[in-house]
This record gives C-alpha cells, sequence and structure tokens, in this order.
C-alpha cells in the first residue's frame, strides 16, 4: 500500500514537472498568436496577453497581400522539397553500407570518420564561399541545399539504428538472390520508418527556419526563401515600393503585430504537416521499448 502511494505520488510530481514545461513551450506561442490578431495601439502599448484584444486580421490582410512574401513561402515549399528529399536519400545510402561490419566493408572506419571530422571541422564560411560562387550554384536554389547535402548527425542516428536491425533478415534476402539496393529500400527502410520520419521532421525545419545561407548565396530578393525575407525585412523594412492603399493598411498595424502575424504564417506549414508524423514517433517509442 505504501508503495502504491509512492507510485501515485511519483507520477503526480512528473506530470506538474512535464505540465510546466509544456507551459513555457505554448504561453510564449499563445502570446504571439494574441498580439497577431489584436489592435496596434493594445499591441504597442503592451497591454495584450493570452487574449487578443480589439481583435482583427489587419496585420494577416497585410502580410498575404504582399507579392514578395508569397513569392518567399513558394520559395521556401520548394526549398524544404528538394532539401527534405535530397537528404534523406544521401542520409540512406550513405548510412547502409557504414553500418557493415569490418569484414563485409573494410573502408567502413576511414569513411566513418571522414564524415566525423566534418562536425568537428569546417572549412569557414568564405571558403564554403568559394566553392559555391566557382561551381556556379550562387543565386540558385542548389546553393541551399547542396553544401548541406549529407547532415552528418543524421547520418550517424540512422547508421546506428541500420545497425540495430536483424542481420538474419539481410542474409535471407540475399540467399533469395536479393541485391543490396533491394535489400535497403525493400528491408532497411520499411523497417526504419519511425527514425527516417523522425529525421524528415528535423531536416524539414531546418530547411524552413534557416536564414543565413539566403543571405550569403542569393543576390535577387524574389529568390529568398520565408526565413530569409523575413529577416531582410524585419531588419531593413523598405517602404519606398508603397501604393497609397498600402501605406493606408499599414497605418492601421503596428510592427509588432504584422512581425507576430509574419511568424504565426511562417510556423503554420510545420504546425500543420507535424501531426501526420506524430504516428512514427510513436511507432519508434514502441520498438524502442521492445528492442531494449
Amino acid at each position: 500500500m505504501r508503495r502504491y502511494k509512492n507510485e501515485v505520488y511519483f507520477d503526480i510530481f512528473n506530470y506538474l514537472i512535464l505540465g510546466l514545461l509544456a507551459l513555457t513551450c505554448v504561453l510564449p506561442f499563445i502570446n504571439v498568436l494574441a498580439v497577431s490578431l489584436s489592435d496596434s495601439a493594445m499591441a504597442t502599448a503592451n497591454m495584450v496577453g493570452l487574449w487578443p484584444v480589439r481583435f482583427t486580421l489587419s496585420s494577416y490582410a497585410f502580410a498575404l497581400t504582399k507579392v514578395r512574401f508569397l513569392l518567399s513561402m513558394l520559395n521556401s515549399v520548394e526549398r524544404v522539397l528538394l532539401g527534405v528529399t535530397l537528404n534523406t536519400f544521401l542520409t540512406i545510402v550513405t548510412a547502409y553500407p557504414l553500418s557493415k561490419t569490418k569484414s563485409v566493408f573494410r573502408g567502413r572506419s576511414f569513411f566513418a570518420w571522414f564524415f566525423m571530422v566534418t562536425m568537428l571541422i569546417s572549412g569557414g564560411m568564405i571558403p564554403t564561399f568559394l566553392v559555391v560562387t566557382w561551381t556556379g550554384l550562387r543565386n540558385t536554389i542548389w546553393s541551399l541545399v547542396l553544401p548541406g547535402a549529407i547532415p552528418v548527425y543524421n547520418l550517424l542516428i540512422l547508421l546506428n539504428f541500420f545497425r540495430q536491425l536483424p542481420s538474419e533478415l539481410e542474409e535471407s534476402a540475399l540467399l533469395d538472390g536479393a541485391g543490396d539496393f533491394t535489400v535497403l529500400f525493400r528491408i532497411f527502410v520499411p523497417l526504419s520508418m519511425p527514425c527516417i520520419a523522425t529525421l524528415i521532421v528535423f531536416q524539414a525545419v531546418g530547411h524552413w527556419n534557416e536564414w543565413f545561407a539566403g543571405m550569403v548565396y542569393l543576390d535577387n530578393i524574389e529568390k529568398y526563401p520565408l526565413a530569409t525575407y523575413l529577416h531582410n525585412v524585419l531588419q531593413r523594412p523598405n517602404f519606398d515600393n508603397m501604393d497609397k492603399n498600402e501605406i493606408q493598411r499599414l497605418m492601421k498595424i503596428s510592427n509588432r503585430t504584422l512581425t507576430s502575424a509574419q511568424i504565426m504564417i511562417g510556423a503554420l506549414p510545420i504546425i500543420l504537416v507535424y501531426p501526420f508524423f506524430q504516428r512514427f514517433f510513436v511507432k519508434g517509442l514502441t520498438l524502442g521499448s521492445l528492442k531494449g
């Protein structure tokens, strides 16, 4: 009976701690949402908490009428689709041979350390910029995805996940005449979907939120992804090309409400995509508990 009470107290303590941590993550997000839906005067006076004051959609209307803002969203979608596809494919085909034993792949240790060194020592921004320029990638979408085509951290995670899979599955498939690519994409990849789905979410969020590469490698503002465009607009707002209607709408909002609205619009795609991958996270936890 005493042990049962201790377990109940322990569960209550865990729920309280996790609840407080969840609130620290959710409350700032709710505040940004409330500010984006509030009147500019109330937001500027810091009178907005967790609920909109003088509800208005003026900031969203102004943001969604900007052609460059919408174009930057399309650029970000293109970058995420292209970058995540390239990252995932290269990570899978690289992790598979590196997961083999030395008797199967003698050069495994050399190539594994080859990738590990890149996590510790970087070529630097200037050499990378020169390589991107000399290869003709500058001012193209490829300059945003090719320099980091193989995320080494994700490679190590998938490599270790491949090593945990039963070797008997691969051996039986090879005895039946299957090739390495057949074993990889019909056995290893389906069994590793919880891990791969998690890495896909990490890569998508990374590409969506990354802004610095666009500032360095892109000269045309119309090619900026959303994160780079928002950073550029918020740091150096440009009112030269606005017509009379845009100026009148801008007077009804403030920089704080507009910034909050743009943040919410930028975060919306990731928020909508995440629930579709949640089942893979749950499945991954279940597999991990069974293997343990």
